[in-house]
């Protein structure tokens, strides 16, 4: 199904009427998913094991990839309608696998969840060579969106979620030198780097996927305090805020940015099925809405910085990702 409509979604918030404090099954706002079909990565902890289990829950069919599925089945084995599946993001053969598989169930994907990553990691690289953080936060899922392409035309109406983060405000992206091969790594620099990377890939991603019914977003889930911590030491977490006195991680108080897990994979849910972004698409969210854009000066806070959501810059990420991955979409 092809779809001929040129409008472009405005970085603004539409006062959905959600807010930081939503959470979920909130955001969810009632939608049936019976005979959807999702697939999230990451699914299996954190704000992945939380979507997975909200989409499961209104019926959807939530396939979770992970490295090591035996791992994960524990996570997920109480949750209904939820398949384990293998998936090694640093992997472009194990992408490709995975990929293949599911297309020979010949069904249809209506949601696809970006949001396995890694954060502030020590130096190391896939087996090609490229810089962990940006290889399985973003080079990863733009292959593997790549190769999913022919399932989410066939749903007709698909939503590729791209989970950014408002870390994209450390740095936006070195294309000279993406990987790091010519200048000191920085694990934050790296980080922010792939969390532009991932909401630019969502911009240039619904301009190509709109004529087909696919819509993309980005999302800030917000602060939460989740395995994705674990390269941080307890002297970081402490300068965060996430450390109580008993060396126990989590935050003691809670505000627009610091969010419980349930809220945390609100706006995820909210962009993957809720009828008010109907039409839309191309824009990075954050507490349940669209957020809003602000210059790059402003200091770290709400909203998005224009690198992140830039339309050239987003079109060259493409060209670069293209390259790097040696994977195209089909036109």
């Amino acid at each position: 199904m092809k779809k001929n409509n040129n409008d472009i979604t405005i970085q603004t918030p539409i006062h959905s009427g959600f807010g930081p404090r939503t959470m979920a099954i909130e955001a969810l706002q009632g939608e049936d998913l019976s005979g959807k079909v999702a697939i999230v990565t990451g699914g299996y902890s954190g704000l992945g094991l939380e979507t997975t289990r909200i989409l499961a829950e209104a019926g959807a069919t939530v396939i979770v990839p992970a490295r090591t599925p035996e791992k994960a089945l524990a996570s997920v084995s109480a949750i209904s309608g939820v398949e384990l599946e293998s998936l090694d993001l640093l992997d472009p053969t194990s992408i490709d696998a995975f990929a293949e598989r599911f297309l020979n169930s010949n069904r249809p994907l209506h949601i696809l969840v970006d949001s396995a990553g890694i954060m502030a990691s020590p130096l190391s690289r896939d087996k090609r060579g490229y810089e962990s953080q940006f290889a399985i936060n973003h080079l990863g899922h733009f292959q593997l969106t790549a190769k999913l392409w022919p399932a989410l035309v066939k749903a007709e109406g698909a939503r590729v979620v791209s989970v950014s983060s408002r870390g994209h405000m450390i740095s936006g992206i070195d294309f000279s030198d993406p990987n790091f091969e010519n200048r000191e790594y920085d694990k934050w620099i790296a980080y922010g780097q792939s969390k532009t990377a991932n909401a630019l890939f969502a911009v240039e991603l619904d301009k190509r996927g709109e004529n087909y019914g696919i819509r993309a977003f980005s999302v800030h889930p917000g602060s939460i305090v989740t395995d994705l911590s674990r390269n941080l030491s307890d002297d970081e977490m402490r300068a965060m805020g996430a450390l109580d006195e008993h060396g126990q991680r989590g935050f003691s108080v809670y505000n627009d940015e610091l969010k419980t897990i349930p809220e945390g994979a609100a706006t995820i849910v909210w962009c993957a099925v809720n009828k008010q972004l109907e039409g839309m698409g191309g824009v990075y969210c954050e507490n349940v809405d669209i957020a809003q854009a602000v210059p790059s000066d402003n200091p770290p806070g709400p909203g998005v910085k224009p690198w992140a959501v830039n339309p050239v810059y987003a079109e060259q990420l493409w060209q670069l990702s293209e390259k790097l991955t040696g994977v195209k979409f089909p036109e």
